[in-house]
Protein backbone atom coordinates (compact mmCIF):
# COMPACT_ATOMS: atom_id res chain seq x y z
CA UNK A 1 0.00 0.00 0.00
CA UNK A 2 1.39 3.42 -1.26
CA UNK A 3 1.09 5.20 2.49
CA UNK A 4 0.45 9.04 2.74
CA UNK A 5 3.15 11.16 4.38
CA UNK A 6 1.90 13.06 7.27
CA UNK A 7 3.43 16.94 7.42
CA UNK A 8 2.59 18.70 10.68
CA UNK A 9 3.37 21.99 10.90
CA UNK A 10 2.73 24.37 13.54
CA UNK A 11 2.87 27.67 15.56
CA UNK A 12 3.18 28.65 18.97
CA UNK A 13 0.37 30.94 20.30
CA UNK A 14 -1.10 31.85 16.97
CA UNK A 15 -4.64 33.84 17.73
CA UNK A 16 -7.55 31.91 15.29
CA UNK A 17 -8.17 34.86 13.53
CA UNK A 18 -4.52 35.83 11.56
CA UNK A 19 -4.93 34.08 8.48
CA UNK A 20 -5.03 36.67 5.13
CA UNK A 21 -7.85 34.55 3.51
CA UNK A 22 -10.13 35.75 7.04
CA UNK A 23 -8.52 38.30 8.04
CA UNK A 24 -7.09 41.48 5.02
CA UNK A 25 -5.28 43.45 7.91
CA UNK A 26 -2.94 40.32 7.64
CA UNK A 27 -0.66 38.77 4.48
CA UNK A 28 -0.49 35.20 4.86
CA UNK A 29 0.06 34.01 1.26
CA UNK A 30 0.81 30.44 1.97
CA UNK A 31 -1.42 29.90 4.42
CA UNK A 32 -3.29 31.17 1.89
CA UNK A 33 -2.75 28.91 -0.46
CA UNK A 34 -3.70 25.84 2.35
CA UNK A 35 -7.25 27.44 2.73
CA UNK A 36 -7.72 27.05 -1.01
CA UNK A 37 -6.10 23.58 -1.47
CA UNK A 38 -7.40 22.44 1.98
CA UNK A 39 -10.12 22.29 4.10
CA UNK A 40 -10.51 24.93 7.17
CA UNK A 41 -11.95 23.86 10.22
CA UNK A 42 -13.25 26.97 12.21
CA UNK A 43 -13.90 24.80 15.61
CA UNK A 44 -10.57 23.07 16.35
CA UNK A 45 -9.46 23.72 20.50
CA UNK A 46 -6.71 22.87 22.32
CA UNK A 47 -7.01 20.44 25.04
CA UNK A 48 -4.66 23.10 27.43
CA UNK A 49 -3.97 26.67 26.77
CA UNK A 50 0.18 25.98 27.41
CA UNK A 51 2.71 24.77 25.27
CA UNK A 52 3.82 21.77 27.11
CA UNK A 53 0.97 20.14 28.20
CA UNK A 54 -1.07 20.53 24.56
CA UNK A 55 2.53 19.45 23.04
CA UNK A 56 2.35 16.00 24.96
CA UNK A 57 -1.29 15.97 23.78
CA UNK A 58 -0.73 16.00 20.22
CA UNK A 59 1.99 13.40 20.35
CA UNK A 60 -0.21 11.20 23.07
CA UNK A 61 -3.39 11.16 21.68
CA UNK A 62 -4.70 11.49 25.36
CA UNK A 63 -5.47 14.89 27.50
CA UNK A 64 -3.15 16.30 29.79
CA UNK A 65 -5.07 14.90 32.83
CA UNK A 66 -4.12 11.45 31.36
CA UNK A 67 -0.73 11.73 29.71
CA UNK A 68 0.70 13.17 32.90
CA UNK A 69 2.39 16.52 31.47
CA UNK A 70 0.16 18.20 33.37
CA UNK A 71 1.62 22.59 33.12
CA UNK A 72 4.70 23.95 32.82
CA UNK A 73 7.69 22.77 34.66
CA UNK A 74 6.41 19.27 34.07
CA UNK A 75 7.79 16.67 31.45
CA UNK A 76 6.10 13.97 29.25
CA UNK A 77 7.36 10.89 30.67
CA UNK A 78 9.81 9.01 28.70
CA UNK A 79 7.74 6.01 29.20
CA UNK A 80 4.91 7.27 27.22
CA UNK A 81 4.08 5.46 24.03
CA UNK A 82 3.59 8.07 21.01
CA UNK A 83 2.55 8.53 17.79
CA UNK A 84 6.06 8.69 16.81
CA UNK A 85 6.26 5.31 18.03
CA UNK A 86 3.76 4.12 15.95
CA UNK A 87 5.07 5.52 12.91
CA UNK A 88 8.30 4.53 13.08
CA UNK A 89 7.29 0.43 14.10
CA UNK A 90 5.52 0.78 10.72
CA UNK A 91 8.67 1.73 8.70
CA UNK A 92 8.59 5.85 8.93
CA UNK A 93 10.85 8.55 8.78
CA UNK A 94 9.91 10.60 11.98
CA UNK A 95 11.31 13.84 12.83
CA UNK A 96 10.65 17.23 14.61
CA UNK A 97 12.37 19.87 13.54
CA UNK A 98 11.96 23.41 15.81
CA UNK A 99 10.32 23.45 19.38
CA UNK A 100 9.48 20.28 21.43
CA UNK A 101 9.30 21.68 25.02
CA UNK A 102 8.11 18.29 26.38
CA UNK A 103 10.52 19.06 28.86
CA UNK A 104 11.11 21.85 31.29
CA UNK A 105 13.86 24.42 31.35
CA UNK A 106 15.20 22.89 34.65
CA UNK A 107 16.09 18.97 35.35
CA UNK A 108 16.11 16.95 38.79
CA UNK A 109 18.00 13.64 39.22
CA UNK A 110 14.41 12.05 39.30
CA UNK A 111 13.18 13.72 36.37
CA UNK A 112 16.08 14.79 34.17
CA UNK A 113 15.53 16.94 31.67
CA UNK A 114 17.14 16.93 28.25
CA UNK A 115 15.63 20.95 27.14
CA UNK A 116 17.44 22.09 30.61
CA UNK A 117 20.20 24.02 31.89
CA UNK A 118 22.94 23.08 31.92
CA UNK A 119 22.99 20.78 28.73
CA UNK A 120 20.77 23.17 26.66
CA UNK A 121 24.16 24.76 26.08
CA UNK A 122 26.58 21.94 26.07
CA UNK A 123 26.77 22.03 22.00
CA UNK A 124 29.39 18.94 22.08
CA UNK A 125 26.68 17.21 23.32
CA UNK A 126 24.31 18.42 20.95
CA UNK A 127 26.64 17.64 17.80
CA UNK A 128 26.48 13.94 18.62
CA UNK A 129 22.89 13.94 19.27
CA UNK A 130 19.64 13.73 17.29
CA UNK A 131 17.83 11.41 19.12
CA UNK A 132 15.23 9.05 19.02
CA UNK A 133 13.50 12.03 21.19
CA UNK A 134 9.44 10.58 21.69
CA UNK A 135 9.31 8.56 19.12
CA UNK A 136 11.30 11.15 16.73
CA UNK A 137 14.29 9.18 15.22
CA UNK A 138 15.85 12.23 14.17
CA UNK A 139 15.83 15.77 15.97
CA UNK A 140 16.41 19.66 15.30
CA UNK A 141 15.79 21.43 18.56
CA UNK A 142 15.68 25.07 20.41
CA UNK A 143 13.81 26.12 23.20
CA UNK A 144 14.18 30.17 23.01
CA UNK A 145 11.53 32.49 21.92
CA UNK A 146 13.01 34.97 19.88
CA UNK A 147 15.92 36.74 22.19
CA UNK A 148 15.66 34.57 25.46
CA UNK A 149 18.61 33.27 26.67
CA UNK A 150 17.86 29.83 26.18
CA UNK A 151 18.99 29.50 22.64
CA UNK A 152 21.37 26.41 22.12
CA UNK A 153 20.88 22.92 21.02
CA UNK A 154 20.89 22.39 17.25
CA UNK A 155 19.97 25.58 16.42
CA UNK A 156 23.44 27.55 18.23
CA UNK A 157 24.94 24.47 16.08
CA UNK A 158 23.63 25.72 13.19
CA UNK A 159 24.05 29.76 13.49
CA UNK A 160 27.95 28.69 13.43
CA UNK A 161 27.97 26.59 10.73
CA UNK A 162 26.58 29.19 8.93
CA UNK A 163 29.24 31.80 9.78
CA UNK A 164 27.48 33.55 12.41
CA UNK A 165 29.98 33.26 15.09
CA UNK A 166 28.78 36.21 16.95
CA UNK A 167 24.96 35.07 17.40
CA UNK A 168 25.04 35.46 20.86
CA UNK A 169 24.56 39.17 20.18
CA UNK A 170 21.26 38.41 19.38
CA UNK A 171 20.57 37.00 22.56
CA UNK A 172 19.93 37.98 26.00
CA UNK A 173 22.20 37.68 29.14
CA UNK A 174 22.97 35.41 30.48
CA UNK A 175 23.75 33.42 27.23
CA UNK A 176 24.08 36.62 25.12
CA UNK A 177 24.80 40.62 24.70
CA UNK A 178 21.57 41.88 22.90
CA UNK A 179 20.07 44.80 24.81
CA UNK A 180 16.96 44.08 26.81
CA UNK A 181 15.67 47.81 25.83
CA UNK A 182 15.20 46.82 22.35
CA UNK A 183 11.64 45.99 21.74
CA UNK A 184 9.72 44.98 18.19
CA UNK A 185 12.85 45.25 15.90
CA UNK A 186 14.99 41.97 16.26
CA UNK A 187 18.51 42.57 15.00
CA UNK A 188 19.59 39.02 13.85
CA UNK A 189 19.93 39.01 10.21
CA UNK A 190 17.07 36.73 8.06
CA UNK A 191 19.09 34.40 7.33
CA UNK A 192 20.06 33.79 10.62
CA UNK A 193 15.89 33.30 11.65
CA UNK A 194 14.93 30.27 13.40
CA UNK A 195 12.57 29.99 10.70
CA UNK A 196 14.87 29.90 7.92
CA UNK A 197 16.51 27.03 10.10
CA UNK A 198 13.39 24.99 10.43
CA UNK A 199 12.88 25.80 6.87
CA UNK A 200 16.01 24.06 5.88
CA UNK A 201 16.13 21.35 8.11
CA UNK A 202 12.75 20.07 7.39
CA UNK A 203 13.10 20.17 3.46
CA UNK A 204 16.55 17.99 4.26
CA UNK A 205 14.26 15.59 6.08
CA UNK A 206 11.95 15.21 2.73
CA UNK A 207 14.58 15.50 0.69
CA UNK A 208 16.50 12.15 2.82
CA UNK A 209 12.78 10.63 2.94
CA UNK A 210 12.47 11.27 -1.04
CA UNK A 211 15.85 9.55 -1.90
CA UNK A 212 15.15 6.55 0.79
CA UNK A 213 11.56 5.89 -0.98
CA UNK A 214 10.06 6.26 2.82
CA UNK A 215 7.43 7.64 3.85
CA UNK A 216 7.16 10.23 6.42
CA UNK A 217 5.95 11.44 9.28
CA UNK A 218 7.46 15.30 10.24
CA UNK A 219 6.77 17.76 13.03
CA UNK A 220 7.95 21.24 11.62
CA UNK A 221 7.12 23.37 14.97
CA UNK A 222 7.94 26.65 14.51
CA UNK A 223 8.16 28.80 17.59
CA UNK A 224 6.47 32.39 16.47
CA UNK A 225 4.50 34.70 17.12
CA UNK A 226 4.87 33.68 20.92
CA UNK A 227 5.82 36.84 22.64
CA UNK A 228 8.67 38.47 23.04
CA UNK A 229 7.19 40.30 20.44
CA UNK A 230 10.02 40.82 18.00
CA UNK A 231 11.10 40.30 14.12
CA UNK A 232 14.15 41.07 11.96
CA UNK A 233 13.58 43.84 9.42
CA UNK A 234 11.67 44.97 7.19
CA UNK A 235 8.75 42.33 8.67
CA UNK A 236 9.11 45.26 12.07
CA UNK A 237 7.66 47.73 9.89
CA UNK A 238 5.01 45.58 7.35
CA UNK A 239 2.48 46.45 8.67
CA UNK A 240 1.34 50.11 10.32
CA UNK A 241 0.30 50.32 14.36
CA UNK A 242 -2.55 52.87 13.15
CA UNK A 243 -3.89 51.07 10.16
CA UNK A 244 -4.71 47.85 12.10
CA UNK A 245 -7.65 46.80 14.08
CA UNK A 246 -7.11 46.73 18.34
CA UNK A 247 -8.97 44.76 20.36
CA UNK A 248 -10.75 46.56 23.28
CA UNK A 249 -12.22 45.16 26.18
CA UNK A 250 -16.15 46.27 27.15
CA UNK A 251 -16.65 48.21 30.05
CA UNK A 252 -18.37 45.95 32.78
CA UNK A 253 -17.90 42.93 30.72
CA UNK A 254 -15.84 41.46 34.18
CA UNK A 255 -18.26 42.26 36.77
CA UNK A 256 -19.72 38.64 36.46
CA UNK A 257 -17.16 37.04 35.68
CA UNK A 258 -14.35 34.82 38.18
CA UNK A 259 -12.38 37.43 40.29
CA UNK A 260 -8.88 37.12 38.43
CA UNK A 261 -10.66 38.15 35.44
CA UNK A 262 -10.98 42.21 37.06
CA UNK A 263 -8.00 41.60 38.59
CA UNK A 264 -5.85 41.64 35.60
CA UNK A 265 -7.26 45.09 34.85
CA UNK A 266 -5.96 46.15 38.19
CA UNK A 267 -2.40 48.08 38.58
CA UNK A 268 -0.93 46.05 41.10
CA UNK A 269 -3.21 42.59 41.90
CA UNK A 270 -2.19 40.50 44.44
CA UNK A 271 -2.62 36.91 43.32
CA UNK A 272 -0.43 35.94 45.78
CA UNK A 273 -3.26 33.65 47.33
CA UNK A 274 -3.09 31.46 44.30
CA UNK A 275 0.99 30.46 44.52
CA UNK A 276 1.21 27.38 45.67
CA UNK A 277 4.16 26.02 44.03
CA UNK A 278 6.65 29.07 44.29
CA UNK A 279 6.72 29.10 40.50
CA UNK A 280 5.61 30.77 37.67
CA UNK A 281 1.57 31.60 37.28
CA UNK A 282 1.01 32.60 33.61
CA UNK A 283 -1.49 35.53 33.30
CA UNK A 284 -2.10 36.05 36.84
CA UNK A 285 -0.32 39.82 36.75
CA UNK A 286 -1.96 43.26 35.83
CA UNK A 287 -2.49 43.52 31.81
CA UNK A 288 -3.03 47.03 31.83
CA UNK A 289 -0.99 48.33 28.53
CA UNK A 290 -1.06 51.25 26.93
CA UNK A 291 -3.25 51.67 23.60
CA UNK A 292 0.15 52.97 21.89
CA UNK A 293 1.66 50.35 22.55
CA UNK A 294 -1.41 47.41 22.05
CA UNK A 295 -1.06 48.90 18.34
CA UNK A 296 2.77 47.74 17.75
CA UNK A 297 2.48 44.76 19.53
CA UNK A 298 -0.47 44.00 17.14
CA UNK A 299 1.55 45.06 14.34
CA UNK A 300 4.91 43.50 15.55
CA UNK A 301 2.47 40.18 16.03
CA UNK A 302 1.44 40.34 12.43
CA UNK A 303 4.99 40.66 10.73
CA UNK A 304 5.83 37.96 12.77
CA UNK A 305 3.42 35.52 11.83
CA UNK A 306 3.51 36.71 7.57
CA UNK A 307 7.52 36.16 8.47
CA UNK A 308 6.82 32.28 9.36
CA UNK A 309 4.53 32.26 6.32
CA UNK A 310 7.69 32.87 3.84
CA UNK A 311 8.80 29.91 5.32
CA UNK A 312 6.06 27.94 5.92
CA UNK A 313 5.77 28.25 1.73
CA UNK A 314 9.34 27.10 1.71
CA UNK A 315 8.68 23.61 2.98
CA UNK A 316 5.55 23.72 0.74
CA UNK A 317 7.73 24.51 -2.66
CA UNK A 318 10.23 21.50 -1.28
CA UNK A 319 7.06 18.91 -1.15
CA UNK A 320 6.33 20.08 -4.89
CA UNK A 321 9.43 20.39 -6.02
CA UNK A 322 10.17 16.48 -4.96
CA UNK A 323 6.80 15.39 -6.00
CA UNK A 324 5.73 14.89 -2.52
CA UNK A 325 2.39 16.68 -2.48
CA UNK A 326 0.13 14.84 -3.72
CA UNK A 327 0.47 12.12 -1.38
CA UNK A 328 1.16 13.92 1.57
CA UNK A 329 -1.17 14.71 4.38
CA UNK A 330 -0.51 18.61 5.66
CA UNK A 331 -1.89 19.95 8.75
CA UNK A 332 -1.42 23.65 10.00
CA UNK A 333 -2.12 24.46 13.25
CA UNK A 334 -0.80 25.76 16.41
CA UNK A 335 -0.62 25.20 20.31
CA UNK A 336 -3.06 27.94 21.64
CA UNK A 337 -4.14 30.79 21.04
CA UNK A 338 -3.37 34.40 22.36
CA UNK A 339 -4.70 37.89 23.60
CA UNK A 340 -3.72 40.83 22.25
CA UNK A 341 -6.21 42.67 23.85
CA UNK A 342 -9.19 41.15 23.64
CA UNK A 343 -11.13 41.31 27.05
CA UNK A 344 -8.87 43.30 28.25
CA UNK A 345 -5.59 40.41 28.47
CA UNK A 346 -2.51 40.27 26.97
CA UNK A 347 -0.77 37.11 26.49
CA UNK A 348 -2.38 33.75 27.86
CA UNK A 349 -3.36 32.32 31.27
CA UNK A 350 -6.76 31.22 32.83
CA UNK A 351 -9.14 32.94 31.02
CA UNK A 352 -10.87 30.41 28.66
CA UNK A 353 -11.98 32.66 25.88
CA UNK A 354 -12.32 31.23 22.40
CA UNK A 355 -9.00 33.82 21.59
CA UNK A 356 -6.97 31.33 23.94
CA UNK A 357 -8.78 27.94 23.19
CA UNK A 358 -9.91 28.05 19.49
CA UNK A 359 -7.37 27.71 16.47
CA UNK A 360 -6.21 27.82 12.78
CA UNK A 361 -6.52 24.44 11.70
CA UNK A 362 -6.31 23.94 7.71
CA UNK A 363 -5.68 20.44 6.68
CA UNK A 364 -4.98 19.56 2.66
CA UNK A 365 -4.38 16.03 1.16
CA UNK A 366 -5.26 15.96 -2.81
CA UNK A 367 -7.76 14.00 -3.39
CA UNK A 368 -9.52 13.17 -0.55
CA UNK A 369 -9.66 16.36 1.46
CA UNK A 370 -11.80 19.02 -0.06
CA UNK A 371 -10.04 21.92 -1.38
CA UNK A 372 -11.41 25.30 -0.64
CA UNK A 373 -13.85 24.14 2.07
CA UNK A 374 -14.87 25.14 5.20
CA UNK A 375 -16.34 22.90 7.99
CA UNK A 376 -17.64 23.91 11.67
CA UNK A 377 -16.39 20.12 12.89
CA UNK A 378 -15.18 20.12 16.05
CA UNK A 379 -11.81 19.09 15.98
CA UNK A 380 -9.29 18.77 19.20
CA UNK A 381 -5.46 18.47 18.91
CA UNK A 382 -5.55 15.44 21.13
CA UNK A 383 -7.40 14.16 17.82
CA UNK A 384 -4.11 14.44 15.61
CA UNK A 385 -2.49 11.44 16.58
CA UNK A 386 -5.58 8.92 16.08
CA UNK A 387 -6.14 10.61 12.87
CA UNK A 388 -2.56 10.56 10.82
CA UNK A 389 -2.69 6.33 12.17
CA UNK A 390 -5.99 5.93 10.85
CA UNK A 391 -4.82 7.45 7.33
CA UNK A 392 -1.98 5.11 7.27
CA UNK A 393 -3.80 2.21 8.10
CA UNK A 394 -2.19 1.74 11.36
CA UNK A 395 -3.62 0.46 14.59
CA UNK A 396 -4.55 3.08 16.91
CA UNK A 397 -3.18 1.90 20.38
CA UNK A 398 -6.34 1.51 22.70
CA UNK A 399 -4.45 3.84 25.07
CA UNK A 400 -5.41 7.12 22.83
CA UNK A 401 -8.42 8.96 23.66
CA UNK A 402 -8.43 11.32 21.50
CA UNK A 403 -11.20 10.61 18.35
CA UNK A 404 -10.36 9.64 14.73
CA UNK A 405 -11.84 12.47 12.23
CA UNK A 406 -10.10 11.05 8.85
CA UNK A 407 -13.91 10.64 7.42
CA UNK A 408 -14.60 13.86 8.59
CA UNK A 409 -11.59 15.73 6.82
CA UNK A 410 -12.60 13.64 3.86
CA UNK A 411 -16.08 15.32 3.91
CA UNK A 412 -18.36 11.65 4.22
CA UNK A 413 -18.96 12.60 7.70
CA UNK A 414 -19.94 15.69 9.30
CA UNK A 415 -18.56 15.31 12.62
CA UNK A 416 -16.95 12.87 14.75
CA UNK A 417 -17.11 14.42 18.29
CA UNK A 418 -20.14 16.77 19.70
CA UNK A 419 -17.92 18.64 22.06
CA UNK A 420 -14.13 19.56 22.96
CA UNK A 421 -12.26 19.99 26.75
CA UNK A 422 -9.69 21.96 27.29
CA UNK A 423 -7.89 21.46 30.82
CA UNK A 424 -5.94 24.13 32.66
CA UNK A 425 -4.31 22.72 35.67
CA UNK A 426 -1.39 25.22 36.30
CA UNK A 427 -1.13 25.24 40.08
CA UNK A 428 -1.76 21.50 42.12
CA UNK A 429 -5.49 23.41 43.41
CA UNK A 430 -5.49 26.83 43.33
CA UNK A 431 -5.36 27.29 39.58
CA UNK A 432 -7.56 24.22 38.47
CA UNK A 433 -10.38 24.28 35.48
CA UNK A 434 -11.76 22.53 32.53
CA UNK A 435 -14.17 24.25 29.98
CA UNK A 436 -16.63 22.14 27.72
CA UNK A 437 -17.68 23.81 24.65
CA UNK A 438 -20.10 22.51 21.99
CA UNK A 439 -21.48 23.31 18.82
CA UNK A 440 -23.41 27.10 20.21
CA UNK A 441 -22.50 26.69 24.78
CA UNK A 442 -19.46 26.73 27.28
CA UNK A 443 -19.09 26.11 30.06
CA UNK A 444 -16.40 26.30 32.79
CA UNK A 445 -15.99 24.77 36.08
CA UNK A 446 -13.51 25.47 38.81
CA UNK A 447 -11.80 23.20 41.18
CA UNK A 448 -13.63 24.12 44.87
CA UNK A 449 -15.03 27.00 43.76
CA UNK A 450 -18.65 27.79 43.21
CA UNK A 451 -17.74 30.56 40.40
CA UNK A 452 -18.05 29.90 36.83
CA UNK A 453 -18.39 31.11 33.31
CA UNK A 454 -20.59 29.76 30.40
CA UNK A 455 -21.56 31.43 27.24
CA UNK A 456 -24.15 31.58 24.60
CA UNK A 457 -21.42 31.33 21.62
CA UNK A 458 -24.63 31.71 18.66
CA UNK A 459 -26.05 34.68 20.64
CA UNK A 460 -22.85 36.00 22.22
CA UNK A 461 -20.00 35.21 20.22
CA UNK A 462 -18.03 37.96 21.78
CA UNK A 463 -18.62 36.20 25.42
CA UNK A 464 -19.34 39.38 26.62
CA UNK A 465 -22.45 38.18 28.81
CA UNK A 466 -21.24 35.25 31.01
CA UNK A 467 -24.92 33.21 31.84
CA UNK A 468 -23.60 31.28 35.02
CA UNK A 469 -25.31 33.05 38.00
CA UNK A 470 -27.65 34.21 35.04
CA UNK A 471 -31.36 33.11 37.08
CA UNK A 472 -32.93 32.18 33.62
CA UNK A 473 -30.19 30.29 32.50
CA UNK A 474 -29.94 27.82 35.54
CA UNK A 475 -32.25 25.16 33.94
CA UNK A 476 -29.20 25.40 30.60
CA UNK A 477 -26.30 25.17 33.39
CA UNK A 478 -27.58 22.03 34.78
CA UNK A 479 -27.89 20.73 31.43
CA UNK A 480 -24.09 21.61 30.55
CA UNK A 481 -22.93 20.62 33.49
CA UNK A 482 -24.52 16.85 33.02
CA UNK A 483 -23.04 16.99 29.48
CA UNK A 484 -19.77 17.79 31.10
CA UNK A 485 -19.62 15.48 33.36
CA UNK A 486 -20.92 12.56 30.61
CA UNK A 487 -17.93 13.85 28.53
CA UNK A 488 -15.17 13.30 31.14
CA UNK A 489 -16.61 9.90 32.11
CA UNK A 490 -16.23 9.24 27.83
CA UNK A 491 -12.69 10.19 27.58
CA UNK A 492 -11.58 7.80 30.12
CA UNK A 493 -8.33 5.94 28.74
CA UNK A 494 -9.14 2.06 27.84
CA UNK A 495 -6.15 0.47 27.51
CA UNK A 496 -7.53 -3.02 26.53
CA UNK A 497 -10.61 -4.16 25.46
CA UNK A 498 -13.01 -6.12 27.77
CA UNK A 499 -12.11 -9.56 26.33
CA UNK A 500 -13.91 -12.26 28.86
CA UNK A 501 -17.31 -11.67 30.98
CA UNK A 502 -14.64 -12.07 34.69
Amino acid sequence: MNRPNILLITSDQQHWNTIGAFNPEIDTPNLDRLVREGTTFTRAYCPNPTCTPTRASIITGMYPSQHGAWTLGTKLLEDRRTVGDEFRAAGYTTALIGKAHFQPLHGTEQYPSLESYPILQDLAFWRSYEGPFYGFDHVALTRNHTNEAHVGQHYALWLEEKGCTNWRDYFVAPTGTMDRAIKHTWPIPEEFHYNTWIAERSNAVLEQSKAEDKPFFLWSSFFDPHPDYLVPAPWDRMYDPNGLTIPEMSPGEHDRNPPHFAMTQEEQPDFSHLRETGNGIHGYHSHLTSKAERKQLVATYYGMISLMDKYIGRILDKLDELDLAKNTIVVFTTDHGHFFGQHGLQHKGGFHYEDLIKLPFLVRYPGHVPSGAQSSAIQSLVDLAPTFLRFSDIAIPPIMTGVDQRDVWCGSSTHARDHAICEFHHEPTTIHQKTYVDARYKITVYYNQTYGEMFDLERDPGELHNLWDDPSAQTLKQELLLKYIWAELGKEPMPMPRIWHA
